[in-house]
């Protein structure tokens, strides 16, 4: 695996050959999806070149795809490109055989435990009689977006790595994280988050961005998809064309993004150019109004939109709508109505459908009446299919007992990415006790039980105030933020303040030994804080 995606660079050149024709032989077939309809078709490289598409599959793998959803009926090919969720810990198995459904999403209320989940895949697999692998997807990105804790291994958030300046410590991250999942049977995960977060002003994405930085933040994009490709899990890159610069939660409205297609190549857009360079097999389209091109239209229905992915970004992998049950697509479609123009923009996969029957149901309607071109569908099953084939021959799964195995990694990202924005770079910063104050009932308990561990006293002494995302500027000795660093600009401490960016046990670890002296904090602030002292303490020789 690691040598097809070494030449995926390479691939991506050699598949760049533009055609209208549809007449070509099968083996120059125009790759499904790489266009809107609008555009030029992109050809496949003929069956006897060696070279891998710059997206992830083979060609042999894809001309199988191609084979298998040739022989699907209409109703097969609408189910095959729909994720959908489900209510409950017992998999949908019987709507998955019905439909034909491509795959599902877990949610929190889907999850009891690692040996559960192994089950969940383990039904979903066999679900019916398909001879491709179904997708069994997850949102994992760390932080305060990770539907599986314990026992798996916490990471903190994807801020951490941006703090840490280290895209191999990414690269491991996801490397790891995603042997993890994959021992429970996930199949895709929906990260890494390539936003650009701009500050303060930003609601929605926060610490799950990298940075500020677009640079940096691409940087670390690659190297986490190079880790998730070496897991052997399919990673998708979110939220194109960028969630993090507008000021409105798509979850709850349809956020305007009204700068310009000039400023959006220069911020927005670098990660997923990072990204597709990388080798992403899919990449995640949001629901936001890019006024500049499609206005008062979601991205993820805009076939416009799609267009700068697919002939600005040359992407030609599998695009996936972020979930239509959010109330930016929601409020004003209904189910049916969403999938289809999702398809119709250039979606290969609608996720979560507020009613997977009537969303299904949609979608053979508007092939039978000519709305929804059948070829449409057909390239977008077909790609979706390749993608499942590439990722069944990547190798066995691992075992249950890979979980929890990465503590230590993750006490790294937290120490690596934990910054000293005022104070000196050196500690003690606490003495013999401390007192803790702030944060979640369960950031305290972790917070105690790390320093009792470490030999502190916990109860009474120098004060270490806790601040999450949200909470006001306070005071402490020692003032710690557990998210975005930003309220650390306005709040007061006798002797430092830090950015940790994570809340995990690990974190609290790498915390307590910074604040005891016995580790020095070399992060670097990845977003601009106002009022902040400094941006981090000078890194050690050779680091």
């Amino acid at each position: 695996m690691r040598g097809m995606f070494a030449a995926l660079a390479v691939a991506a050149v050699a598949t760049a050959a533009c055609s209208s024709d549809d007449t070509l032989p099968k083996e120059a077939a125009p790759v499904p999806g790489t266009t809107s309809p609008t555009s030029e078709a992109t050809v496949l490289p003929n069956s006897t070149d060696p070279e891998e598409l710059p997206w992830g599959p083979t060609v042999e793998e894809y001309e199988e795809a191609e084979s298998i959803v040739s022989e699907m009926s209409l109703e097969q090919r609408a189910g095959q490109v729909i994720v959908a969720n489900y209510s409950g810990t017992e998999p949908p198995v019987d709507l998955i055989a019905e439909l034909g459904l491509g795959g599902i999403i877990v949610m929190a209320d889907n999850i009891e435990s690692p040996e559960q989940l192994r089950r969940t895949a383990d039904a979903v697999q066999s679900a019916d009689d398909r001879s491709h692998p179904l997708i069994m997807s997850i949102d994992q990105e760390g932080g305060g977006v990770a539907r599986v804790r314990e026992p798996a291994t916490e990471f903190p958030s994807y801020m951490s790595l941006g703090a840490a300046r280290d895209p191999e410590l990414a690269a491991e991250v996801a490397q790891a994280s995603g042997e993890e999942l994959r021992a429970m049977g996930f199949t895709m995960v929906f990260a890494p988050d390539a936003d650009v977060t701009t500050g303060p002003d930003d609601p929605t994405i926060g610490s799950r961005s990298a940075s500020s930085d677009p640079t940096l933040v691409s940087d670390i994009v690659a190297a986490s998809v190079r880790g998730y490709r070496d897991a052997g899990i399919v990673p998708v890159a979110k939220h194109f064309p960028g969630h993090g610069s507008v000021p409105a939660d798509s979850h709850e409205e349809l956020p305007v993004q009204r700068a310009s297609l000039d400023d959006l190549r220069g911020r927005d857009f670098v990660p997923f150019r990072g990204a597709v360079d990388a080798g992403i097999p899919a990449i995640m389209m949001a629901h936001i109004d890019l006024r500049t091109v499609d206005a008062d239209t979601p991205a993820s229905l805009s076939g416009d939109v799609a267009d700068v992915l697919r002939s600005e970004l040359e992407f030609e992998g599998l695009i996936v709508t972020d979930a239509l049950d959010m109330a930016a697509v929601a409020d004003e479609h209904e189910p049916g109505e969403a999938a289809v123009r999702a398809l119709e923009a250039g979606a290969d996969i609608v996720l979560m459908p507020a009613d997977v029957r009537e969303a299904h149901a949609a979608i053979v309607e508007a092939v039978d009446s000519g709305r929804l071109p059948e070829e449409r569908l057909e390239e977008a099953a077909t790609r979706g299919v390749a993608t499942m084939l590439h990722q069944q021959n990547t190798g066995d799964d691992p075992e249950l007992d890979v979980l929890g195995s990465h503590g230590d990694l993750s006490y790294r990202v937290s120490l690596s990415a934990l910054t000293v924005v005022s104070g000196e770079c050196e500690g003690p910063y606490v003495g013999d006790s401390i007192e803790v104050v702030g944060g979640r009932e369960q950031d305290r308990a972790r917070l105690a039980a790390a320093a009792e561990a470490a030999g502190l006293d916990v109860g009474s002494g120098d004060v270490v105030r806790l601040l999450g995302a949200g909470d006001e500027p306070a005071p402490g000795d020692v003032v710690v933020t557990m998210d975005t660093p930003y309220v650390l600009g306005e709040s007061e401490a006798s002797t430092a303040r830090l950015a940790l960016y994570g809340r995990t046990p690990a974190a609290f670890r790498a915390l307590v030994d910074v604040l005891r002296g016995e580790e020095t904090a070399h992060g670097r602030l990845p977003v601009d804080v106002d009022g902040a002292d400094q941006l981090g303490c000078p890194s050690s020789p050779g680091r």
